[in-house]
């Protein structure tokens, strides 16, 4: 347990010894005299009142008349000497309620501040931010003057600030509201609004509601920008799901239903490589998503392979029973998890390198896990294009698709490539459903809430183009998150799909239409 800090060096010279008279306030009474004890033990703990602080917030800590034991193991301990004592038989614990295990965990927080690791100083910032008590003044002051990190520092200035503001001396409150216009953290503003309802004077509430004019005006911006960023996340996932569509309905004419399963089957696929990894290489688990992503692609490249030659051949130039037979399929792979795998869904965890993000603004964030799957649908994107527009295999993927009898003309196996089309579109399906494990649970329903979207974003961006399918993924990405924040989920949904509707009755080839003759075929 954490408990044992006091067998660590003993205090700086700058710290006072923890006694047994403050142990004792600390450990009993009523909260507000505990709050008040701790308090003043905190602004010059030393390295066993930290200790000691530690052992009550672990509820390791127990009393006996006028004498407190902290307690490791069912023995007890002195907490100023740290020598082990006999604990006597009607010792008791000590307990501490909601709020004061709430105060034990800021004091713990304000000592972190002195820590040799920056990530420790930075979490206890994190959690000063929210606590006004000026009794932590000098604590911060002092870790405030001996913090060398300019990003560190200027955060604990803000909670310096922030505390300042409940100060009785009005100069002080006037320089922290001042200093507070240069705050981005949602606390900030709700700090300023709390501060104002309670204000009398005039000069300081003027300053007050400016700086919170300012604030509000900051968080606007980080509220729009994280809003662009969750459509450019979003548009990265439909550009990823619609791909595959891209080539087996855009390229070759079938209306294929069972395109949410195929992604269903990449995203168990990731699924059972992330248990094998957690069973036979768990010192490797970080990288397991590396060796999901060609088992994914495998996975559902083999499945399409294998419907396109036992269904899908035999449907070529017929769409509307393409879409009833796949329909069919996707109902049957649904089924088929489920006895497999179960009807619940299943746990994907991030690798610990896609975990936490990027702190851009107090109030945005943006996460690892969704600035990979941007990055990753631009790379299949980009793969895509160079495996359709530079090779043989797209050469002849796109000669079969144009013109048919002329390729099979030229000796193309025109059944081969149709065959390698298909599981090509089925295989960058697996990769994205890859991606979605990645960002919530997986479950046999998975591809059913990105289909119709994906369909949509091929239409939209015209039939087999693949500039159109960026083009549209990103626009209605962006285009839908942005009348969430206006009018509700249900309303942008609506809203983007009467846009859809009334474009493609104004434009029905999309965005990017075909070039040539064979447009008009």
């Amino acid at each position: 347990m954490r408990i044992f800090i006091f067998l660590m060096a003993f205090l700086a010279s700058s710290a006072h010894a923890l006694t047994p008279a403050q142990a004792r306030a600390i450990a009993t009474g009523d909260t507000d005299a505990r709050i008040e004890a701790l308090n003043r033990s905190v602004a010059d703990a030393d390295d066993k009142t930290a200790a000691f602080i530690q052992a009550l917030a672990d509820e390791a800590v127990k009393i006996a008349g006028d004498k407190v034991f902290v307690v490791k193991d069912g023995k007890g301990f002195d907490p100023l000497t740290g020598a082990e004592t006999a604990l006597p038989a009607d010792a008791e614990d000590v307990i501490s309620n909601n709020r004061m295990r709430g105060e034990l965990d800021t004091a713990l927080a304000a000592l972190k501040l002195f820590s040799k690791d920056e990530r420790q100083r930075a979490e206890a910032v994190k959690v000063l931010r929210n606590d006004s008590d000026e009794s932590r003044l000098p604590l911060i002051e002092k870790a405030y003057a001996a913090e060398q990190n300019p990003q560190i520092k200027e955060q604990l200035g803000m909670v310096r600030a922030a505390v300042l503001l409940g100060s009785a001396d009005k100069s002080r409150r006037l320089a922290a509201a001042r200093l507070l216009a240069q705050s981005h953290n949602p606390s900030t503003q709700t700090l300023l609004i709390e501060r104002l309802k309670v204000e009398t004077e005039p000069d300081v509430k003027a300053t007050l509601q400016a700086t919170l004019r300012t604030v509000e005006a900051s968080l606007a911006w980080g509220d729009k920008l994280g809003a662009l960023f969750s459509g450019i996340s979003l548009g990265s996932i439909l550009l990823l799901v619609a791909l595959g569509l891209a080539i087996t309905y855009g390229l070759m004419g079938v209306i294929n239903m069972a395109h949410g399963e195929l992604m269903m089957i990449g995203a168990y696929a990731t699924y059972v490589v992330q248990g094998l990894f957690q069973k036979y290489l768990p010192g490797a688990f970080d990288w397991y998503l590396v060796a999901a992503l060609p088992v994914a692609f495998g996975a559902s490249a083999l499945m399409g392979a294998l419907l396109e030659r036992s269904v899908i051949r035999f449907l070529y130039g017929r769409p509307l029973e393409t879409l009833l037979a796949t329909w069919g399929i996707s109902l049957m792979l649904q089924q088929l998890v489920r006895s497999v795998f179960g009807a619940q869904n299943v746990g994907v965890e991030n690798p610990s390198w896609m975990s936490g993000g990027v702190v851009v603004m107090g109030n945005l964030q943006l996460p690892w896990n969704r600035i990979v799957i941007v990055g990753f649908a631009f790379s299949v994107l980009l793969a895509m294009a160079l495996l359709i527009g530079r090779t043989r295999l797209g050469l002849f993927v796109r000669g079969v698709t144009q013109n048919r009898p002329i390729a099979s003309c030229m000796g193309v196996n025109t059944a081969r490539i149709d065959t390698y089309a298909f599981a090509l579109g089925s295989g960058i399906a697996g990769l994205a459903g890859c991606a979605l494990s990645q960002i919530g649970n997986v479950g046999p329903d998975l591809g059913q809430g990105y289909i119709v979207d994906s369909f949509m974003v091929v239409v939209l961006g015209g039939v087999g183009q693949l500039a159109g399918t960026v083009y549209a993924a990103l626009g209605l990405g962006v285009l839908n998150k942005l009348l969430e924040g206006w009018a509700g989920a249900v309303l942008a949904k609506i809203a983007v799909l009467v846009f859809i509707i009334v474009f493609i009755q104004k434009r029905p080839q999309g965005l990017f239409a075909m070039k040539g003759r064979s447009a008009e075929a």
